[in-house]
Order: structure tokens, then C-alpha cells, then sequence
């Protein structure tokens, strides 16, 4: 199959116009959304702001250049701040100006954006409170040194060096770059200002590493108070992380709520400022940590679990205007809605309803009642929603403005004229029912090819939602049935299958159960079953490795990010601790015991043709993991090829690799399954 204007491919993809976060305006009409769009030279993607109507009526541009202008916050006087790389307003802009976010505002009555914060080293976050004078940032500082010099010592050190980093603990490394040291390089701090951005204090003066690994605030409504989580390294080397109340007059702080073995997370004040909303996951080597709903009283400290019994995980949105009740999001069955929790009594309600499916998120709620997220499903790209707080009733679609060209693109390759998608379940070997999401062309002509796809995690899910990368979609137009398990460890199904895959069962009962629904799918009529291969990323890389080393029934493998020694892993990942609590094990006093599902240990019964790919700045999984592998196998004479991308991290985001790396899959595929590809890089 050649290319062409009638073939929903990742150039078409990476042209779509990307929801980035939104904020919905005092007056409860409009949303500020961020939308990403491809810059002239399709290499990267540039941020615009744009005005939504709540009704309906045209979305209007409100930002335009190639700078990024993202993360919308109102003022109380309905100014609309935001975070831009714009030239510096207030002195001459230097070579790395554009390196650095700065909070800047549009005024509520129209006229030109300005600058409102100049911290030396960029700001990372912001929050303006609702109703008060007050603005929070997140910001780097260089400890020790005059606020007046930092930008100077910096433009030095990166310059001329020294580069030392100096570490006496971990995690060292996050992701995709290493962490500040807190001597040689900077580190978060909490700052608040006046909402003009004047009277400027560090509410964070002494802070190391307290804030290194995505600290998150709140501002209370009022403006008086400031929620922080505030990290320590726990008995196992795991951050404890605590909810730090800060009265911002004065800068008093203190601990708010806080255990051992626990996280607080995702702070929302209630509107009357009294009680702090958040999540707090408890962590055991035995049992998987369920988040848990909180409500802390900011007076007394306590805290209050509410719907405990409830078998699914929230995910935070934001409180209804009376107190009453709090808007949350939870993966459910195969989809992730929205539901609204009564404060008082914990009871759980369902407001999307049940048939319209799809992802929720970026929950908002207006002062007059109304819901205002991010809704997907897996036809159609991420848009606005407005939906009511009070019952189930169906979500208004405030679809984003795309081009003409993709607005017809869409319309003709994302419903079931051209895809059909379907929810299965399978029985297990034990019994349990293993939910999938089955996408394939609607018109196959015959029997299709399978793409089996594993999700990452492992404590994650394949639900009805859209992938900027791995999208089933796509790969449905190009030919193939797209096969989406959600085996032990998903999320959305309750607290026992999650557990399935806990204390180092990896290769296990997760195992039979995707083997149970390939069993599913080879029996198909409309399914060639001698042309099923199986691919994943993360989790679903070392799942792959695993059925790599333990099963030939699949024609090809692709493993992405991949895990190929458990014991080796252990010393190289970002957070070895928090690996060693999933694992469940000691890889130095018992490394048998360790490794009993590490794929490394089966790499010589692997017979299927397999494709590596891996991002060199992965510090995640890194891409020695996948190294490892690709020298095995050539070692054992297995037809192997490994993809590199020494620009990107765990995921590969940038516009052109994204294109690079589905066609780099679909090419390996179209020549082991007998599919042609539609894809060029």
C-alpha cells in the first residue's frame, strides 16, 4: 500500500493540532486552551493560546509566533497569564533567552501580552489565586548566591564549567536528565509574588531536595495559603512525600499531612480555603499502593479517607463551587469518565454517561456548575468537553480549530465507515475476565494481519483513548487488526488484577493472560493467524523480551524501551529503589530469585525476527537494556535490527522521529507479516 491523501498515516498524524492544558475564565464562558501545532519547518512543535467558547461559537486565536506561549492560569480580574518563551520585556534579551519560561498576561481588555515575572533562571510553573493577590511560582535557584548574579554564574558555568555534579544519595537521574545536586546546579524553589509580579520572597529559602522530582502547589482561592509536597527519603530509599501548608504573609509553613510510606499528592483547595483535597498512595513490598481520596483539614491536620471502598483509582480534577463535592476522573472498565464524589458521605457517582466511553481529563469547574476537561476516544483526537456537575447527562464536544485539510482527513478516517472498534473480553487461565479493545479496518477484504499490542507500565491500561504515538488507529489504516489487552496490573478493573502483577510476577499470570487473548484472536475468522505480531514500550518491551524468549507463535516482535536483565536493570534505572519495591526481591543476596522472569535468562529459545527501539537519553529504561538485547540476539543468530534515537528519551516526541519510528515499525512488519507499508520516514 503506497501512501497517499487517502491514508490516515503519522505525517498526518503529527500535523493534527495537539490540546495542551486549559483554564476556563472567571465569567465561566470560555476556556483558554494551549494548542500545539507543527512550526514552519515541521521539526517541533510551537504553543498557541486560543479563546473557546463554552457554547459552541468559533475558537479564537489569541496568541500567534514561534515562540511558545502554554500552561493558562487566570487572574481574579480576569487577566489571562500564561507561561511564554517570548524575547525578555524588561532587559535585552541574551542567547538563552529562549531556553526560559517567564509568566506573562493578557489583559482582560484587550491590548498587547506582557511580562510580568523576570526570575533569573526561568520559571517552571505558575499559579495566580483565585480571587486574591497572589502568584506562586516554581522556579530554579542557585543556592548561596546573589539573586542579581544568578543568570550571570549560570551563562558561566554552562560556558566554561565546572559541569561536576556531586551526589551522597539517590535518585540521581529522572527520566531524561540528571537532577540537580543543589551545589554546582539548581533547584526548585516555591516564590510568590504580588499578582503583578512585584514583592518577590522565596518561600522555600533552604530547599535541596525536597522539590526535585515534580513538586506540586496549590494557591488557596483566597490567596492567603499555599499547598507544596515536600519530599524525604523514606526507610526504603523511596521518597516520603508530605503536604507543607504556607500562610504567604508571613511564610510560616508546616506539615500538613504526612506518613511513612506515603505520598501526598495532586493538592486542590476547597473554595473556602478550609480543606486541602489530594492523593495519598500508601507503598508495601506486599501490596500494590491504592490512591486513596483525601480530605486534610487545614486547621487540625486530620485526614479523612472518603469512597475507600470504591475499587478504582481517582485522579484528581477540581471541587464543585459549594464544597460539597469533588469532580474526579478513574480509569473504568476499558474507559476513564468522569464521577463526582460527595465530600461528606463518599458516595460515588457517575456523570458522563455510560454509553459515550472515551479518556477524561484536565477536569475545570466553572462558579456556575459546569464540568471543563480534555475528552479522547481512540477515533478521534483530544477536545474540549463541557458536561454539568450535578447528573449524568452527555458532554458537548468544543471541538479545537484544525486545518481544513485535517478537519476532512478526520472526518473520513475516524468513525466506523473506515474503523471499527470493539470491546472483547476473554476468559484467563484463571478465571479472570481480561478486557481488550479490538481496531481494524472496517472494509479487510479478507484475512487481516495482527498487531498485538502491550501496554507500558505495568500498572497501566489501554483505554478508549487517543495515542500521539502509538496509535491504533493508524495502524488500522494501514491494514492490520489492532489488539489491545488490558492483562494483570491494569488499571480500571479493580484492585486484585492490579496486584497480579506486584512483588516480581511480571512474567506470570500477566503472561497467560495475554497468551489467553492471542489464543482469542488466532481463532478468529477474520483473522490470519499466521500473521500476528506483537510489539510494546516500557513494560509491554520487557513483555515482549518475555514472549520473545518463551513462545514462537508470533511472526515478528518489536520491543520499544524495553527491560532485558532484571539483576542488571536494578543498578541503572532512574529510581532502583522504587524498582526493588515492585520486584519485591534483593538482586545482590539472591539474584536466582530475581531473575526467574528475566527475559535475559530465555534468550536462547528466541526464534522470532525482532525489532529494537530505543531513545539514548532514556534514563528510565536505559538503552543499554536494549543493547544488551540486540547483542544477544545476534549473538543466538536471530534476524534482529535495533532502532536508535540519541535525541529522545522514553517516549520519542519529537515531530519527524515520530514519523521516523512508525515507519521504521510498519516497514518491519509489512516484510515478516506480508503487509505492505504506508509509512516513510
Amino acid at each position: 500500500m503506497t501512501a497517499s491523501a487517502s491514508v490516515f498515516d503519522s505525517a498526518q498524524l503529527i500535523a493534527l493540532r495537539r490540546v495542551g492544558k486549559i483554564a476556563v475564565a472567571p465569567s465561566g464562558d470560555w476556556a483558554a486552551v494551549a494548542l500545539q501545532r507543527l512550526d514552519a519547518d515541521g521539526a517541533k512543535y510551537v504553543s498557541d493560546l486560543w479563546r473557546l467558547p463554552l457554547d459552541g461559537s468559533a475558537a479564537i486565536q489569541l496568541t500567534r509566533g514561534e515562540h511558545n506561549d502554554n500552561a493558562p492560569c487566570f487572574r481574579a480580574d480576569g487577566t489571562l497569564g500564561f507561561l511564554s518563551n517570548r524575547p525578555p520585556a524588561r532587559l535585552a534579551p541574551d542567547d538563552e533567552a529562549k531556553d526560559r519560561n517567564q509568566v506573562w498576561v493578557l489583559p482582560a481588555a484587550g491590548g498587547e501580552a506582557y511580562q510580568v515575572t523576570d526570575e533569573p533562571l526561568g520559571v517552571d510553573a505558575f499559579q495566580f489565586a483565585a480571587h486574591g493577590d497572589r502568584l506562586l511560582c516554581a522556579a530554579p535557584v542557585l543556592l548561596n548566591q546573589p539573586h542579581d548574579k544568578q543568570r550571570e554564574i549560570m551563562r558561566d558555568r554552562r560556558k566554561n564549567g565546572p559541569s561536576v555534579l556531586r551526589f551522597t544519595q539517590q535518585p540521581v537521574r529522572y527520566w531524561d536528565h540528571w537532577l540537580p545536586d543543589g551545589i554546582s546546579t539548581p533547584v526548585p524553589h516555591l516564590i510568590a509574588y504580588a499578582q503583578d509580579g512585584t514583592g518577590r520572597r522565596d518561600l522555600t529559602p533552604q530547599a535541596m531536595r525536597e522539590h526535585l522530582i515534580e513538586p506540586e502547589f496549590a494557591a488557596s482561592r483566597d490567596g492567603r495559603h499555599a499547598a507544596l509536597t515536600s519530599a524525604r527519603a523514606g526507610a526504603d530509599r523511596i521518597d516520603d512525600v508530605a503536604l507543607i501548608l504556607i500562610e504567604l504573609d508571613t511564610g510560616t509553613a508546616r506539615a500538613v499531612a504526612e506518613a511513612p510510606r506515603t505520598q501526598f499528592e495532586r493538592p486542590c483547595f476547597s473554595p473556602d480555603g478550609k480543606r486541602i483535597a489530594c492523593i495519598a498512595t500508601p507503598r508495601s513490598v506486599e501490596r500494590v499502593g491504592k490512591p486513596a481520596l483525601t480530605l486534610i483539614d487545614v486547621t487540625s491536620g486530620q485526614a479523612t479517607v472518603i469512597a475507600q471502598d470504591w475499587d478504582r483509582w481517582p485522579a484528581l480534577g477540581d471541587w464543585t463551587p459549594d464544597g460539597a463535592a469533588l469532580i474526579i476522573s478513574a480509569d473504568d472498565d476499558g474507559s476513564a469518565p468522569v464521577f463526582r464524589i460527595d465530600a461528606a458521605s463518599g458516595a460515588v457517582s457517575r456523570l458522563t454517561a455510560p454509553s459515550s466511553g472515551g479518556t477524561h481529563g484536565e477536569l475545570h469547574v466553572t462558579a456556575g456548575g459546569v464540568i471543563v476537561g480534555v475528552r479522547s476516544t481512540l477515533y478521534s483526537p483530544p477536545e474540549v468537553f463541557a458536561l454539568s456537575a450535578i447528573a449524568t447527562n452527555a458532554a458537548q464536544a468544543l471541538p479545537v480549530p484544525q486545518a481544513p485539510r485535517m478537519l476532512a482527513m478526520l472526518s473520513g478516517f475516524t468513525h466506523a465507515d473506515s474503523v471499527v472498534i470493539k470491546d472483547t473480553r476473554v476468559r484467563s487461565t484463571d478465571g479472570a475476565m481480561i478486557q481488550s479493545w479490538i481496531v481494524k479496518p472496517a472494509q479487510s477484504g479478507g484475512r487481516l494481519p495482527v498487531l498485538f499490542a502491550i501496554h507500558g507500565g505495568p500498572i497501566g491500561a489501554f483505554g478508549d483513548g487517543w495515542h500521539w504515538r502509538w496509535n491504533a488507529l493508524l495502524w488500522a489504516n494501514a491494514g492490520y487488526m489492532v489488539v489491545l489487552p488490558n492483562a494483570r496490573g491494569s488499571t480500571g478493573f479493580g484492585q486484585e488484577l492490579i496486584q497480579g502483577i506486584w512483588c516480581n510476577e511480571w512474567g506470570a499470570q500477566c503472561y497467560r493472560d495475554l497468551m489467553a487473548v492471542a489464543d482469542a484472536i488466532e481463532a478468529r475468522p477474520d483473522v490470519d493467524p499466521q500473521r500476528i505480531a506483537a510489539l510494546g514500550g516500557s513494560f509491554g518491551g520487557y513483555m515482549t523480551n518475555w514472549i520473545g524468549g518463551n513462545t514462537d507463535r508470533f511472526k515478528a516482535l518489536a520491543t520499544h524501551a524495553c527491560v532485558f536483565s532484571m539483576s542488571a536493570f536494578t543498578g541503572v534505572t532512574d529510581h532502583p529503589a522504587y524498582w526493588l519495591l515492585e520486584l519485591g526481591g534483593d538482586p545482590y543476596q539472591d539474584v536466582q530469585a530475581f531473575d526467574r522472569y528475566s527475559p535475559a535468562r530465555f534468550v536462547q529459545n528466541w526464534k522470532s525476527p525482532t525489532l529494537i527501539i530505543h531513545g539514548e537519553r532514556d534514563y528510565r529504561c536505559p538503552i543499554g537494556e536494549g543493547l544488551a538485547l540486540f547483542e544477544a540476539l545476534q549473538h543466538f543468530g536471530v534476524e534482529s535490527e535495533i532502532v536508535i534515537f540519541p535525541d529522545e528519551n522514553h517516549w520519542i516526541l519529537k515531530p519527524r522521529n515520530i514519523v521516523a519510528w512508525n515507519a521504521a515499525v510498519l516497514e518491519f512488519f509489512g516484510r515478516h507479516l506480508g503487509q505492505a507499508a504506508c509509512e516513510r520516514a
